[in-house]
């Protein structure tokens, strides 16, 4: 049976007679349903009123463990942001009353994010719905096909990491 991906091989195949389409296929299979997953879970984010990016905000800092802060450095850091693009994003969240600012009291140059009990549920009320997502994306394998998904793609990574 073909999926789209071997319908794209096929055309750019055509165009491109150097194309691996072993390579062609896995790369482009991990990014269609990277795609595929994001879109899900977007959706589903929406019913419950939260953007991605939102998610992503609250999801770093209950990661972080009780008291469930961060440093806004620290926070646009892990989120790959500007510092600019990350103080907008507070303000919203602060202003939605899911986060709060604070000074450090040690070196007052820092500023903390706090999750607030409003963003710990609102986390609380989304996480399963990540967990759901990703669930329906790799349930139609065997346990044994996910572990060998899993350690085929571990390697992949580590490879990609080692090259930096």
């Amino acid at each position: 049976m073909k999926d789209l991906v071997d319908e794209h091989i096929e055309l750019w195949s055509r165009q491109l007679p150097g194309l691996n389409p072993r390579v062609e296929g896995i790369v482009t299979r991990i990014q269609v349903l990277d795609r595929h997953r994001r879109h899900q879970l977007e959706r589903a984010l929406a019913a419950q009123g939260l953007k991605m990016w939102e998610f992503k905000t609250l999801h770093i800092l209950r990661r972080a463990g009780p008291p469930y802060r961060e440093t806004a450095t620290g926070l646009a850091a892990a989120l790959d942001l500007s510092p600019a693009a990350m103080t907008k994003r507070l303000d919203n969240l602060e202003q939605d009353g899911l986060l709060r600012r604070s000074h450090d009291a040690a070196d007052r140059r820092r500023v903390l994010i706090t999750l607030t009990e409003a963003g710990l549920r609102a986390w609380e009320n989304t996480i399963s719905v990540q967990d759901r997502v990703e669930r329906e994306l790799v349930e139609v394998l065997r346990p044994d096909q996910q572990d060998q998904l899993v350690s085929l793609l571990r390697t992949l990574l580590l490879s990609a990491q080692g090259r930096g």
